[in-house]
């Protein structure tokens, strides 16, 4: 039997098992009776009822086999026995033509039934341990569109595809026709939480306090920390968080950073009557302690403390992080602990990564921007019943 690591879902060690073999698995931890009965048409069907369960198990499985259009699932329908009884087909009935599974994804689309299974898998994955929920992390990604290019003011009249831009790491402006995916994912297990799908122009740091709202008020969770880059260094975001008692950790913008206020150094470190940047020294809820450098040898004053206190304690500020929510944090910003929970921004990276290069995310083949968004809540569906499927078969094995 192969093994995976017991400790840590891995989608890339998911992937490795043999396609059969992952599918029964994969299958396995979905239940999707309830969702295929949805799907159920309200006009008679006559002597050749569709099955909507095994096509919406066949569009489930498409991201997995990377199977990005219409016309190769059924071609994989039709040639790959095992995949159609896998599926759910029987195999002495025809497959379902391509313009039948392009009318269950339509459908599927209309109900919103994509949006229902991620939110109930994203619960399945929170009740079974998988998902700790407390730390996030928020970012986008862009996706190309398949649909003709058009003006970019033209294109914001219809809602969907537009031109989008960013820079990369060397600072050359990318453009690309198209979506975004902006996505919450859990950083312990790199798993999406809730996401938003937009024409490629909607700015990043509009997106936040959506996802968050979802995340707070229709999931019902309580999380402590959440990682963003600083395409979403505003100070609305770092209030949203706060209002549902969470600490933003964001990357100053320094695209538009502006000169600090007297007294403080950029990161929001108060500096001494001499010029020295003072030390953190801890926090007690919103209020955040420093002290003088030179008693805690950081720096050699020429006054020494006298200038500044009458203890050998040496002089000590303390700051309400109300008084500049977008510097002051708690953990106080660049200390090891800010910089630690930062770090784990990574987490969202590389799920976009997973969702593009080993999913299909980034190669839909429908138009517009409702059925591009249950493209990809197809995708992130196979993320979370993979780890389901995952967890099973780790427990398997250790009752084995």
């Amino acid at each position: 039997m192969y093994l995976l690591q017991k400790s840590l879902f891995s989608f890339e060690s998911w992937l490795e098992i043999e396609s059969s073999e992952r599918l029964e698995l994969f299958f396995s931890a979905l239940d999707l009776q309830l969702y295929a009965v949805k799907l159920e048409s309200s006009s008679p069907q006559g002597s050749k009822p569709i099955n909507r369960e095994a096509i919406l198990r066949a569009l489930l499985a498409a991201p997995l086999e990377g199977i990005s259009t219409f016309t190769r699932l059924h071609e994989r329908l039709v040639n790959d026995l095992r995949f159609r009884y896998q599926c759910g087909f029987r195999l002495d009935k025809r497959v379902p033509s391509i313009s039948t599974l392009s009318r269950v994804f339509a459908t599927i689309t209309e109900k919103g039934l994509a949006k229902t299974l991620f939110v109930d898998l994203v619960s399945q994955c929170r009740e079974a341990g998988i998902i700790d929920g407390t730390h996030l992390a928020i970012d986008s990604t862009a996706i190309s569109a398949y649909e003709r290019k058009q003006p970019k003011l033209r294109s914001q009249e219809t809602g969907n595809a537009n031109w989008g831009a960013k820079y990369d790491t060397f600072g050359n402006q990318l453009t690309w026709f198209g979506y975004k995916i902006h996505l919450a994912v859990d950083t312990a297990s790199e798993l999406p939480v809730s996401l938003e799908v937009t024409p490629a122009h909607v700015y990043d740091g509009e997106i936040a306090i959506p996802l968050m709202k979802d995340i707070a008020e229709n999931l019902g969770w309580k999380f402590k920390f959440v990682m963003m880059d600083a395409g979403y260094d505003q100070v609305k975001n770092y209030q949203a968080a706060r209002d549902y008692r969470a600490q933003a950790i964001i990357a100053l913008n320094k695209r538009r950073e502006t000169e600090p206020p007297s007294g403080m150094s950029s990161n929001g470190t108060p500096r001494c009557s001499m010029g020295f940047d003072m030390v953190y020294w801890g926090a007690d809820g919103d209020r955040l302690k420093f002290r003088c450098p030179h008693v805690l040898g950081k720096v050699d004053c020429p006054l020494g403390t006298t200038a500044c206190s009458d203890s050998n304690y040496g002089m000590v500020l303390k700051r309400n992080i109300t008084e500049d929510v977008r510097r002051y944090s708690n953990p106080h910003r660049n200390t090891r602990r800010w910089t630690e929970l930062y770090n784990e921004r990574t987490a969202v990276e590389r799920c976009n990564s997973r969702l593009k290069v080993h999913l299909t995310a980034n190669d839909a083949h429908v138009s517009g921007i409702e059925k591009v968004t249950t493209h990809v809540y197809l995708n992130t569906i196979v993320l979370l019943a993979s780890a389901l499927a995952t967890q099973s078969l780790v427990r398997g094995e250790e009752i084995a």
